[in-house]
């Protein structure tokens, strides 16, 4: 919706609340309010003086023909016994009014018509005659022949004169005036309005700049990875001589300085990243090897039930920390942006073959499939792709009780592309935890980073006193919190979206991915 300034509305401003305007709308305003009020008073003064000055010269020509009349009027001068009409008096100009109050009561009254015929008043106009007080001041009253100016004088020889002239020439004096200055100020204002928008829109095109460049820095994806922070106030703009150019010149050292801090940012977490890479390959070689020799020892060597079950909590925790290093290895290289290896990837036999995996590892829980009829293909990395559903599948299974329904569906999406949801009934997950679920060791149990305090809730025997090796709950199925933050590198490596929805008795993941995606796209440092 356009605005008084011209500028086009933006959806949601609500025009009846001034404070929602753009500041130059505001300006255009207040500028023209003022010129308004100025021609108002300009106007006001011009008419009040105008009306003084008509009023002056009608009561000066007033006062010449009540003279005239007064003069013409004397009874000696007209034939005997009788008294002249004073409308008779020479010099008496069209429209004029004359009256003799004789005794109380109008006597002669009428006035010269256009044709310079006399007109009598009707009598109605006598109550407004007598009213008149005969002091020589002029007075506006109307008449059935119009608006007149009227002024009534007690003659020497006992008459009241009455003499008047028409306000018809003034009316339509001040009428013209009026509509001059109505057009004049009107067109005046037009042409300011008009020029004053276009200056003030030059005039506040610096501020544009600044919301531009503001904007621009709001839209880019600070919180992690190289930003490239080039973008700048111009120089025109950011001159700090003026006070816009002084807050330009402020946000560009803002600018500079918030670039230093993500430069400084981006090369910390490049030594983690490369840390958490070469700490991840070296501890390998020593993992490996603890699981080789315990392999060894168990081939090779005969324990009592305690020493079997304390050298399988060796193996599994080793099996559990190579899990884990492989993972931080993995997040290393995806962070490295390591290029996918696209192939043309069968969701539908990728679905199939990991549900089936999951059957043998949890047959406690129930594995459903809800397929499309034709085979849904996709391009991208079919190894990553099988760590996305295995990961996902994982997820539902080390997070919900035995007997749980978990469906893997794969259809084809209405853009060409795949959908993959991965929905189970269990109890569903805490909503303050969905907003960072896909963040990296994100954990919904806080006691499960202190393995522990883990073991001390999950009644270890080394909390409790019994001998090491016996069989404990749950350690086995310890999670690091790096699955879901893998899935979405991968994901996103792909040119998809993957996101989480849950409540109570229903909780459920969507991958979408594109049918062809970039053929060598990298994966995204997080």
């Amino acid at each position: 919706m356009p605005t008084p300034s011209g500028e086009v509305r933006a959806p949601g401003r609500d025009w009846r609340d001034p404070s929602t305007w753009h500041l130059r709308t505001r300006l255009v305003l207040v500028a023209m309010g003022l010129l308004v009020a100025i021609c108002g008073a300009v106007g006001l003064f011009s008419y009040a003086s105008m009306d003084l000055f008509l009023t002056k010269q009608l009561d000066a020509q007033i006062g010449q023909a009540s003279e005239r009349a007064r003069e013409f009027g004397r009874p000696a001068q007209g034939i005997a016994g009788g008294r002249p009409d004073p409308l008779d008096a020479r010099g008496q100009g069209v429209g004029t009014l004359n009256a003799r109050i004789l005794n109380g009561a109008v006597s002669r009254a009428g006035f010269l018509a256009g044709d310079a015929t006399r007109k009598s008043l009707s009598p109605g106009d006598d109550d407004v005659l007598l009213e008149l007080a005969p002091n020589g001041i002029p007075a506006d009253r109307t008449l059935s022949a119009g608006d007149y100016r009227l002024t009534a004088v007690r003659a020497p020889y006992g008459d009241v004169i009455i003499t008047g002239l028409p306000l018809a020439e003034k009316q339509n004096t001040l009428a013209s005036l009026v509509w001059t200055m109505l057009v004049v100020s009107g067109g005046g204002l037009v042409i300011i309005g008009l020029a004053g928008t276009a200056l003030i829109r030059r005039t506040m095109q610096p501020l544009e700049q600044l919301s531009a460049v503001a904007t621009q820095v709001s839209r880019l994806r600070l919180d992690a990875g190289e930003v490239a922070l080039a973008v700048r106030v111009p120089a025109s703009a950011a001159h700090p001589g003026t006070e816009v150019g002084s807050v330009g010149h402020a946000l560009n050292q803002m600018l500079d300085n918030v670039s230093n801090a993500l430069e400084a940012r981006q090369q910390s977490e490049t030594k983690v990243r490369q840390f958490v890479a070469d700490a991840s390959h070296e501890l390998r070689t020593p993992l490996t090897a603890i699981r080789g020799y315990t392999e060894l020892l168990r081939m090779s060597e005969h324990f009592t039930p305690d020493g079997e079950q304390s050298l399988a909590r060796v193996q599994n925790q080793s099996l559990r920390m190579s899990t884990l290093v492989e993972d931080l290895l993995l997040l290393a290289r995806l962070d490295e942006g390591q290029p996918l290896k696209p192939s043309d990837v069968d969701l539908t036999q990728l679905a199939i073959e990991t549900v089936s995996d999951e059957k043998v590892m949890a047959p406690d829980h129930t594995w459903q499939l809800e397929l499309s009829e034709e085979p849904v293909m996709v391009r991208g990395d079919a190894a990553r792709l099988h760590q996305v559903l295995a990961n996902l599948l994982s997820n539902a299974r080390k997070h919900t009780e035995p007997g749980t329904t978990v469906v893997t569906g794969v259809m084809r999406s209405p853009g060409g592309g795949a959908v993959v949801t991965v929905t189970d009934n269990g109890a569903g997950i805490d909503p303050d935890f969905v907003g960072r679920i896909f963040s990296r060791f994100a954990r919904a149990d806080p006691s499960r980073h202190n393995p522990a305090a883990a073991m001390v809730r999950a009644g270890s025997p080394l909390a409790a006193g019994t001998p090491v090796g016996a069989p404990t709950q749950g350690t086995s199925e310890g999670t690091s919190g790096l699955g879901l933050s893998i899935v979405q590198s991968i994901v996103e490596a792909h040119g998809g979206t993957v996101g989480v929805t849950s409540r109570p008795g229903r909780t459920e993941f969507v991958v979408r991915l594109p049918a062809a995606g970039p053929p060598f796209r990298r994966f995204p440092a997080r």
